[in-house]
This record gives C-alpha cells, structure tokens and sequence, in this order.
C-alpha cells in the first residue's frame, strides 16, 4: 500500500515537472500540437480510486499546472471534468465480470483497443475543454477543434510510448 502511494506520488511529481519544464516549452507544428502527458496520472489511476478520489486528484492536478502554467483554472476545469468522464467510462467499458483490482487501465493490462478507447475518449474530452476554454469563444470553432484533436493525438501516442517505456515486461527482457 504504501509502495503504491509512493509510486502515484513519484509519477505526479515526474509528469507535472516533465509537462512543465519541457512538453510546455516545445513548439510542434507552430503551436498546433500540444501534447499535454500529464493527463496520463489520471489515466493511470488504479480501477479501485473511489470516484470521490479521482475528482480531488484531477482538481489538484490541474492545479499543478495551472500554478506552472499560468491559467488560472483551466487545467484544474479541464482535469476535473476529465476525471468525472473516467468514472463513467469505465462502468460503460468495464468487462463482463468487473474489473481485476489487481489490474491498472494501462495498455499491458486491458489491451490496446481498449485502451485507445477509454484513453481517446478522455484525452480528447480534456483537450476540446481546455482549448475551447482557452479561446473563450466559437468564432475560430473549426481551427480550435482541429488543434484540440491534434494535440490530443500526440498526447495519445507519448501515453502509449510512456507506457512502453516503463513497462515492466518490457524491461525485463
């Protein structure tokens, strides 16, 4: 239990530092893309958190970022309404005979078409809050859209090689 806490504190510290101190620095495709990898803490959350603990750790989260960042509340809005839609998606995802608590939602664990599912859905919802937050209106609707996925791709694909690079299996061999 308390390795466990250790290792979610460990990987909060890492991914708010690494989005802060570099990821927010680059410049892909002139501010197009936005990869945004700390979503991937809320993501990651074992299937167990109660619904009540994933809500105050998405709000701290964006907080974090919001602090190292500069935006007030976006990111806090944006994790919070993410880690509501992680509640829900995994009961319309969850297997037939309920999740292995011994399990995490991770590509090694559920299998990468669920992952993409359950992960898309929620990076997605997260980039399209955050970004039509940012803009604060609809006039560029299609331009802020059309980042939003793109960002949110890129956000997908570091996830997944994030996952690839920590992976247990993977270092073993």
């Amino acid at each position: 239990m308390i390795t466990t806490v250790r290792n979610h504190i460990l990987a909060f510290l890492l991914l708010v530092l690494l989005q802060a101190l570099v990821l927010d620095h680059l410049d892909l495709a002139h501010g197009w893309v936005v990869p945004y990898l700390y979503v991937l803490f809320i993501i990651s959350l074992p299937f167990d958190t109660p619904p009540w603990g994933t809500l105050v750790l998405g709000f701290v989260l964006g907080i974090a970022m919001d602090f190292f960042s500069s935006t007030p509340g976006m990111h806090a809005s944006a994790c919070v309404i993410m880690a509501y839609a992680r509640i829900w998606m995994l009961r319309i995802l969850a297997p037939r005979d309920g999740y292995d608590h011994a399990q995490r939602p991770i590509v090694q664990h559920m299998g990468i078409s669920w992952y993409m599912t359950f992960a898309g859905v929620l990076v997605l919802l997260h980039h399209l809050w955050l970004f039509f937050v940012e803009v604060y209106r609809f006039d560029d609707f299609f331009t802020t859209f059309l980042r939003a996925v793109m960002s949110a791709a890129a956000t997908l694909v570091l996830c997944l090689l994030a996952q690839a690079l920590t992976s247990r299996e993977i270092r073993s061999r």
